[in-house]
């Protein structure tokens, strides 16, 4: 089994190892593997016939750039043929007719779609158990969550079911499942990747991202998906990156990162303080530079988040009526079909956010509320601007927290919103962020950092990180390959 897909292109370069055959080989590991529940939907019969296209490629002498790369994909980014749930009963059996601009891209360069995977209803979430196909598992230990929104990705990447994964990242969602896993996790600037295809959460903060095991991985993925798109209106009008070759180049002055200061860590989980604390030794001892970054409104990262997140929520999802698409309830003469349907569509923690979000847009709230969180997040955006004069990128834990126990917070919102305290503040400001996995809590559960970078320097980012792994990786208990 090839665990990253740089070590499966050598090998099959090399002819000791074939598509088909390691195609066959995830999709046992998918079956043998079900009580993780990582995935709503698996394309076995589209990926075995793609390996053998893929084969032909090689054996012909022509691979294209992901030739044979097997990827599983969060369930809320639209695949033609294949379901596209978004973990909810309201989507239950819809099939796109289209690609999502990410997957017909995936395609094109020759990667293996070989699944759905499982995520928070509709993105809301931090630990795959609002899924209305029952929760996904840590492979580290199933008692615990993997995180979210995008559990199901990250356990497929850490439990070996694919090469690579794509998830979305809205608050936090590639990232923080990402440290729960033990696995990297990439979220882009804004518009680096194209939405389109994305089922909307919240417009101005969703981001596909992409989970790997390593950084060579991941800046492969990024090359091919990135660019412009006519599709995508907030698509940036650049080509697409080249950090495969970026990340290869040598640092050309001495990396410096900054820090925030220990009151803002404070609330920490011991653990994760300790392994954070560790990571900077080891860095400091390589030669890296800290400085302390005072970030103004870090106080306001979260209610600024979810007062934005809620209302853009609850504007797009108004779509799903009964009507148009998707789930229809059967009603009698005189009941409304809108608000049956709705009602026995979404879950619990999809109706909670509507009604905040429809709330906080309401004419008596609309300036006490959404006004001031908009101004809010033009502060923390310029924060962030100006952190950047003095630093390469910001250096600080994903979660403060590390994966806790299945339905341990299901009955608190608020304690499973906090849970994204240092991953929602990247998608205010739209800059790129990665979790990259640091450290292990005694009881054997991860513990991942963060890196953060001025916005559009998405494959510097990119390089930043693979040179903290190498030194963390030969000075702490942290594990895995580069």
């Amino acid at each position: 089994m090839t665990r990253t897909y740089a070590e499966f292109r050598r090998q099959r370069e090399r002819g000791e190892i074939r598509c088909l055959q390691v195609v066959q080989e995830f999709l046992h590991r998918i079956e043998s593997r079900r009580n993780l529940n990582a995935f709503i939907t698996v394309t076995a019969e589209a990926a075995l016939q793609a390996a053998e296209e893929s084969d032909a490629r090689f054996d012909a002498g022509a691979p294209r750039p992901l030739e044979g790369c097997v990827v599983a994909v969060k369930d809320n980014i639209s695949t033609r043929g294949a379901r596209t749930t978004c973990a909810s009963r309201i989507l239950e059996n819809f099939v796109p007719v289209y690609d999502a601009t990410a997957v017909e891209r995936l395609r094109a360069a020759g990667a293996i779609i070989v699944g759905k995977t499982n995520l928070d209803e509709f993105a809301m979430g931090s630990s795959t158990e609002y899924s209305a196909f029952g929760p996904a598992h840590n492979p580290h230990n199933p008692d615990y969550v993997p995180g979210g929104s995008s559990g199901g990705s990250a356990v497929a990447v850490a439990a070996e079911l694919c090469h690579v994964a794509l998830g979305s990242d809205t608050g936090g969602s590639v990232r923080q499942p990402a440290a729960f896993c033990a696995v990297i996790g990439f979220k882009p600037s804004y518009g680096r990747i194209s939405r389109y295809g994305l089922v909307a959460f919240a417009s101005s903060l969703d981001q596909i991202g992409v989970f790997a095991h390593t950084v060579e991985d991941v800046a492969s993925v990024l090359d091919v998906i990135s660019g412009y798109d006519v599709h995508d209106a907030t698509s940036l009008p650049e080509p697409p990156t080249q950090s495969r070759k970026v990340i290869e180049e040598p640092l050309v002055e001495e990396l410096r990162l900054g820090v925030l200061p220990e009151d803002v860590l404070r609330d920490c989980h011991d653990e994760v303080y300790a392994c954070y604390h560790r990571c900077l030794k080891a860095l400091r001892a390589a030669g890296v530079h800290f400085t302390t970054v005072t970030l103004p409104y870090s106080h306001l990262w979260v209610p600024t988040y979810y007062i934005i997140a809620t209302a853009e929520a609850s504007s797009n999802l108004a779509r799903y009526d009964g009507i148009r698409y998707g789930l229809r309830v059967p009603i009698g003469e005189g009941d409304d079909v809108i608000t049956a349907t709705r009602t026995a569509g979404f879950g619990a923690e999809v109706k909670r956010r509507i009604m905040m979000g429809t709330y906080v847009l309401s004419a008596g709230y609309y300036d006490a509320y959404y006004r001031k969180a908009q101004k809010a997040r033009r502060l923390i955006a310029e924060a962030y601007a100006q952190s950047f004069a003095s630093v390469h990128a910001l250096l600080l834990p994903t979660s403060p927290i590390p994966p806790f126990r299945l339905g341990e917070r299901m009955e608190d919102p608020i304690a499973m919103y906090l849970a994204d305290y240092f991953t929602v503040s990247a998608n205010l400001a739209g800059i790129p962020a990665i979790s990259l996995p640091a450290g292990w809590t005694a009881d054997g559960l991860p513990i991942g950092l963060q890196l953060q970078a001025p916005y559009g320097a998405d494959a510097r980012l990119l390089r930043y990180a693979r040179s903290c792994l190498r030194v963390w990786q030969q000075n702490t208990n942290s594990s895995g390959p580069i």
